[in-house]
């Protein structure tokens, strides 16, 4: 099997929707600013965010002979990238909330909410991803057997098909750090991302135009979709928008490419999860540390402070602990763990 290419305008596309997420969340810090102008778009970034995931793993993975051993280095792989960063994270929150006086905006307080958020159970703030996520990359295995053997295991097909049609009719009900309230972008993310490299390069030639029109319309603005926001922004419609939306960025059209895989966002994309996790912490902090100065100087600083956090936290935290945790499973488990690094 031919390694995979590396897709370097989705490194870009999780940068964008770092951004957004970040912007959201401004307006959350800083509430004098009013009501956020672009409806909901931080949830709409967090739906690509989950759309992406399902493509890349489908795309890493999708062709790949499957085994019990394959699927032990893919587990490994997804822990040691998620989790030690977001235990940083857990921590950092657990302690502001015990700063007395501090009055932390996402507060993790008492030993029962400390241990559901070291555990990824939690749903504090931006922390409420993980768990789908997490649940996700366990149910991943059983996908990753249909696609190997599709005729001997048509029966994993059938029983989630099944379970999406029961989940759509119910409207996706459930916690939103439960899987099963999220499983359409997971689902349609695989189903793009296993399709991607099947497609003919010349579909590529459509992807611009539908584009510059499907992804500012998903994120931007969800009643462009004639969609209401509040009560079904988690379904089957905007799973479909999320999913091609990565697909057609995927395509790596020449005009779409000097956008999303141009050397800023890419950067932004490489240290989105850092970013993704600690900003509120960082522009609370910062709003708290300038209280009374003008915001128009006090939030620019608080989002570079945001940046330079992320940028830190990956090379101190998220990159060596992934290499460090990787290279101690392939000590114990070195047929293929070469596999695990690029992921």
């Amino acid at each position: 099997m031919r390694e995979r290419r590396h897709i370097a305008s989705l490194d870009g596309l999780r940068g964008i929707t770092a951004l957004a997420v970040v912007m959201a969340h401004v307006y959350l810090v800083f509430p004098a600013l009013g009501p956020l102008p672009l409806p909901d778009i931080g949830s709409g970034a967090v739906a690509i965010f989950f759309a992406v995931s399902g493509f890349l793993i489908a795309y890493l993975y999708g062709d790949r002979p499957f085994s019990r051993k394959n699927a032990a280095d893919f587990l490994v792989s997804r822990f040691a990238r998620i989790y030690p960063v977001y235990l940083a994270a857990v921590l950092l929150v657990v302690v502001l909330s015990a700063v007395p006086g501090l009055g932390y905006i996402d507060p993790i307080t008492g030993p029962f909410q400390i241990v559901r958020h070291i555990v990824m159970l939690g749903s504090t703030g931006v922390l409420w991803t993980i768990p789908p996520e997490i649940q996700f990359y366990l149910v991943f295995p059983f996908i990753w057997m249909f696609l190997a053997n599709p005729v001997r295991y048509q029966w994993i097909a059938v029983l989630i098909g099944c379970l999406l049609a029961i989940d759509g009719l119910l409207g996706f009900p459930g916690s939103g750090i439960l899987l099963i309230s999220k499983l359409p972008y997971f689902l349609l993310g695989v189903l793009a991302g296993y399709l991607h490299p099947r497609l003919q390069s010349a579909a590529r030639g459509i992807t611009v135009g539908v584009m510059a029109i499907l992804l500012p319309a998903f994120l931007l603005s969800h009643r462009a979709l004639s969609i209401e926001v509040s009560d079904t922004l988690w379904g089957m419609s905007t799973a479909l928008a999320a999913a091609l939306s990565v697909l057609l960025v995927a395509r790596e059209h020449p005009i779409s490419a000097a956008v999303f895989a141009s050397r800023p966002l890419r950067f932004l994309g490489t240290i989105s999860f850092s970013l993704y996790l600690l900003h509120v912490p960082c522009l609370f902090l910062t709003a708290k540390l300038l209280a009374g100065m003008p915001l128009w100087l006090v939030i620019p600083i608080g989002c570079a402070v945001a940046l330079a956090v992320a940028t830190a936290s990956y090379h101190v935290i998220e990159a060596p602990c992934r290499i460090f945790l990787v290279n101690r499973w392939k000590r114990r488990n070195p047929r293929k763990a070469e596999l695990l690094t690029s992921t």
